[in-house]
């Protein structure tokens, strides 16, 4: 059923019985000779009703020309030209494994990020300061695991929590070797840990935690391959998508290949920061990519009692 059909259709007034008068149109539709009178009358009101149904103004659900336009531009079947076929791969690959890497950095906050007071502090639904730091980081990191399956239960998800750049490469290399020539898919949290440079650099931690060391987007790209999807989940993400474009586009000019099939998933521009209302998670972009319907319900519920307490005043 088109979007735009979604109220049930009623006659309409400009129809050929608008040539008739309007004795015509409230007379019953038959005479039944002998009959009981009140079931001509309940006749004769239905059909009244009816009628003056059809003058009463009708509401249009999407039935606006852009809306009737776009639908008559769809075409039927798979799409293999135009918008869609620019981004959707024509060959389905599967995600064959997943990397998951967390730089939480529990109660140590980022040199470059000033945070709000109250801020958004839970991640992955679990506030990190109801517990130790090191059991709240393996049960959010558990926890997002669990969220990934749900999605792609056949798929490995291994992780590593506020890995050093050895420990990154040895987990790359390892999801590359066990997925082949299928997806491998790596969720970047760089919320304990400054924002990506524009070098294209992301960050990590020396052995001891007493420094922030950074790794190149480059050797990410090299350790990972093709194909994978990335998902960037910190301040400043488009950062990290702008030196994935340059990298891909120097090696493109390089050899005669075609572009390297990556999907680049960013929380935010160049420029930005990520959300601090303490009414949202902190990993707001992963609950909706992992949970959609939980936060859509959070949101709504967030919109619902502003609206309420703005009636109140």
């Amino acid at each position: 059923m088109p979007l735009g059909d979604l109220m049930p259709s009623l006659p309409n007034h400009h129809s050929n019985s608008d040539d008739r008068s309007d004795s015509e149109l409230l007379a019953p539709a038959s005479t039944s000779y002998g009959g009981n009178d009140s079931s001509n009358a309940a006749a004769s009101t239905d059909a009244g009703a009816a009628t003056i149904m059809s003058y009463l103004p009708q509401t249009v659900v999407l039935s606006e020309l852009r809306h009737d336009a776009f639908e008559a531009s769809v075409p039927i079947g798979p799409c293999h030209s135009g918008l869609v076929s620019r981004w959707r791969p024509k060959d389905r690959t599967k995600t064959a494994c997943g990397a998951l890497v967390l730089c939480l950095n529990i109660s140590v906050d980022p040199p470059d990020i000033i945070k709000i007071s109250p801020c958004a502090r839970m991640e992955c639904w679990i506030d990190p300061f109801s517990m130790a730091p090191q059991k709240a980081l393996e049960l959010i990191g558990k926890t997002l695991k669990s969220q990934y399956e749900r999605w792609q239960p056949k798929a490995p998800y291994k992780r590593q929590l506020d890995p050093t750049v050895d420990e990154v490469n040895k987990l790359c290399t390892t999801c590359r070797r066990y997925a082949k020539t299928e997806r491998v898919l790596f969720h970047y949290n760089g919320h304990g840990v400054p924002k990506p440079t524009p070098n294209g650099e992301i960050w990590v931690f020396n052995k001891s935690y007493t420094q922030y060391i950074p790794l190149p987007i480059s050797d990410l790209d090299s350790w990972l391959k093709t194909p994978s999807i990335y998902v960037f989940d910190c301040s400043a993400a488009g950062m990290i998508v702008n030196s994935f474009i340059e990298l891909h586009e120097r090696s493109a000019s390089n050899s005669s290949g075609s572009t390297r099939d990556c999907i680049l998933l960013a929380a935010c521009e160049a420029h930005e920061t990520l959300p601090q209302s303490a009414e949202f998670p902190a990993d707001i972009f992963t609950s909706c990519l992992t949970t959609p319907i939980k936060m859509a319900l959070r949101w709504l519920y967030s919109v619902a009692e502003r609206s309420s307490f703005v009636q109140a005043l």
